[in-house]
C-alpha cells in the first residue's frame, strides 16, 4: 500500500520530489538556494518544501552518503526528526549544516535523504531492580574488529 504525502513547493527552482520504486526507500532533498561556507560556519539550508505527512508517520533526514565528500558539510543533530505536526505552509524543511571546509552548495545539489517511519506506539516504563535478559557486558564490551 502506498502513503500519500502533501508537498508544497516553496521554490521553483528545484527538481520534483520523486520515489524511485526498488532501488531504495530513501527519497533526495535538494538545496533550494546557494550556499556558500566557511568553515566552521553553521548555516539553515532550505530544502524548499514543506509537507504533510500521514497520519501516524514522522520524517527522518539524514545526508546522503556522498554530501561530506561533496560538499564537506555534516549535520548538525546528526539526523532530523520531523512529526506529523509539522505541516503547515510556513513549515519549510531545512537541513542544520556545519562546513568542515570552505564549499559551495548550488541550488539543486541533493544534499540529504528522508523517509517517513510510523511513530512509536505508546509505551509503558515499568521499573524493575534486576532485568531478566542476557547480560552482555556492558557498553564497549564487544571488542575491536
Amino acid at each position: 500500500m502506498r502513503e500519500t504525502i502533501q508537498i508544497r513547493y516553496v521554490s521553483d527552482q528545484i527538481d520534483r520530489l520523486c520515489y524511485i520504486d526498488g532501488k531504495s526507500d530513501w527519497i533526495d532533498l535538494r538545496a533550494a538556494e546557494d550556499v556558500e561556507m566557511k568553515a566552521g560556519e553553521f548555516r539553515l539550508i532550505s530544502l524548499g518544501v514543506a509537507m504533510k505527512l500521514p497520519e501516524g508517520y514522522e520524517a527522518h533526514i539524514v545526508p546522503r552518503s556522498s554530501t561530506f565528500k561533496n560538499f564537506g558539510v555534516i549535520q548538525a543533530n546528526h539526523m532530523g526528526v520531523i512529526d506529523g505536526s509539522y505541516c503547515g505552509d510556513n513549515d519549510i524543511w531545512y537541513f542544520p549544516a556545519i562546513a568542515m571546509r570552505d564549499t559551495h552548495i548550488h541550488v539543486n545539489d541533493r544534499i540529504c535523504q528522508f523517509r517517513i517511519m510510523k511513530n512509536q506506539p505508546p509505551v509503558v516504563f515499568e521499573e524493575t531492580d534486576h532485568l531478566t535478559g542476557v547480560d552482555r557486558g556492558g557498553f564497549g564490551s564487544t571488542g575491536i574488529s
